[in-house]
């Protein structure tokens, strides 16, 4: 037998499943890594107009405090497997989570946005490693039949975290100040450091520090993934191809990609291997992922815009909507995880894309008197769907990848996911602005002086503000901008429609792809 036949046939030996005391606190410490990592993806947007106004800075220039940590870290989890190879995996993982933790403190402390800006991409630097060898991790630590309740472990952090941001983040600004969004991280980060230091082990299969690190590999993913991302996350405030700071952007990235390709794939040591792409699994979640991505933060983004743009919600009423689907996700994804290895990962991904499907199409018939419970449903809904859905999508795409290419298949799933979720962001947010200028158009021009249902509305309107004591002239005035408010909120309404069915589609054109979902074989 073979050394490499003999490192996966242990590595995939099913020993009696039993997770002892050593064993719960490295996933203690790993998770609570992940969500650290996650939470701040979306914890800072509620507070950002509160930032706007501490450190004089405009809506542009504030958004860089969110933009510049995704940035770094996408940059970082596709070379997750090379910088854990060169350093091996505890140092790289605990040094990380120091990185995070001692940068989120600097963030507290930032008393500019330039310097608020630097300590975030710091801070996304040391988080881009923690969900690719988080997930890596519990792939190792979960024997074969027991990898759905893994995966269901991985994903309570990965799902929930961007799902209880905005809740979290609004109660925090709310009840103290901005800073504390930021100095909450430092104690959890240094217990994960002290638990991941202590019980982490590090396997030999990944030891290759002899290896000369592939600078040009490095600088064209760093060009490339970082003008890609900086693109879609500022294109829809810069009116994305009229700007020539966006179609620059553009070129660079396409450019840089595609010579990162083709290097990566003519080089014998890259920083990113791609070629463990030959694995179908591999390629059928990436695609996958990419569609969670926008589905998770597709949806995240929508619900809070819509209750307080639409609705008028408080942010905090617009976080407690968004609780009772994480609530359901966490309930959700065990019953996946202790199902997925014996139905089979493509039935229990099956019956979560089903529910989200008429989830979707329930969300995209709320109106403007929609209420709590219009929305709760819709919810429960969606967290369900995701709960049974990411469970068996991780264990069908990583658990049939030999030992050694794990690492680089985490962390390319998780470059899918992110780059995902900020594509569908991109897109919807573009689609609500342009949507809402085309529907109020379309409702302005049925809505003329001379129609008789216009003629009645305005002076059921006008009647209403004269008995309130207003001048006829004032109320006929005040009667006809209440008639345009009507028409924006309308036509906002309409736009979240076709945010909502853009999304229903794209699940719906993925569903013969589940099949492909095949269980990992008992190696």
């Amino acid at each position: 037998m073979s050394a490499s036949t003999e490192t996966a046939a242990a590595f995939y030996a099913e020993e009696p499943f039993r997770l002892d005391f050593r064993t719960w606190m490295m996933i203690l410490g790993v998770m609570l890594a992940v969500v650290l990592e996650i939470l701040d993806t979306s914890i800072v947007n509620v507070a950002l107009s509160t930032m706007m106004g501490n450190l004089g800075a405009t809506v542009d220039e504030i958004s860089w405090v969110a933009t510049s940590y995704i940035v770094a870290n996408v940059i970082v989890i596709p070379m997750t497997s090379f910088l854990a190879g060169r350093f091996g995996r505890r140092r790289y993982f605990v040094s990380s989570i120091a990185l995070f933790t001692f940068a989120s403190f600097l963030c507290g402390a930032a008393r500019s946005l330039p310097e608020l800006v630097v300590f975030r991409v710091i801070q996304g630097l040391g988080g881009g490693a923690l969900l690719a060898v988080g997930q890596s991790v519990l792939i190792e630590s979960f024997p074969n039949r027991q990898q759905g309740m893994g995966q269901a472990i991985f994903g309570l952090g990965a799902m929930m975290g961007p799902m209880l941001g905005p809740t979290l983040g609004g109660w925090i600004t709310d009840r103290w100040t901005w800073p504390w969004i930021f100095y909450v991280n430092v104690p959890l980060g240094i217990a994960a450091g002290l638990l991941c230091w202590r019980y982490l082990p590090t396997p030999r299969a990944l030891a290759r520090r002899d290896e000369r690190p592939d600078w040009p590999g490095i600088a064209l993913l760093v060009l490339g993934i970082a003008s890609l991302q900086i693109l879609l996350e500022t294109g829809h405030r810069n009116e994305w191809f009229e700007s020539d700071w966006i179609v620059t952007l553009a070129v660079v990235a396409v450019v840089a990609l595609v010579l990162f390709v083709w290097h990566e794939l003519h080089t014998e040591h890259p920083v990113v291997d791609l070629r463990v792409l030959r694995h179908r699994s591999l390629v059928v979640g990436c695609v996958y992922g990419i569609a969670m991505g926008v589905g998770l933060y597709g949806s995240v983004f929508l619900l809070p815009l819509f209750t307080q743009q639409v609705l008028h919600w408080t942010s905090w009423q617009s976080g407690m909507a968004i609780l009772p689907s994480s609530l359901a996700t966490a309930i959700a994804m065990p019953i996946a995880g202790r199902f997925v290895w014996r139905l089979g990962p493509a039935p229990i991904f099956g019956v979560g894309a089903f529910v989200f499907l008429p989830s979707l199409w329930g969300m995209s018939h709320w109106t403007l008197q929609s209420g709590w419970w219009d929305l709760f449903w819709p919810q429960i809904g969606r967290g369900v769907a995701m709960g049974l859905m990411f469970s068996p999508l991780s264990v069908a795409t990583l658990r049939a990848l030999p030992p050694r290419d794990v690492l680089q298949g985490s962390g390319l799933y998780s470059l899918f996911r992110q780059t995902g979720g900020s594509l569908g962001i991109a897109v919807l947010a573009t689609m609500i602005d342009h949507r809402s200028t085309v529907h109020y158009a379309n409702l302005a021009e049925a809505v003329t002086p001379f129609a008789d249902a216009t003629r009645l509305r305005l002076g059921q309107l006008t009647a209403g503000l004269t008995m309130r004591g207003l001048d006829p002239s004032d109320a006929a005035a005040g009667a006809q901008q209440m008639l345009g408010a009507t028409l924006h909120a309308q036509s906002a309404v309409l736009a979240f429609r076709d945010c909502y069915l853009v999304l229903f589609c794209v699940f719906l054109l993925l569903v013969p792809l589940i099949p492909l979902l095949r269980r990992p074989p008992d190696r």
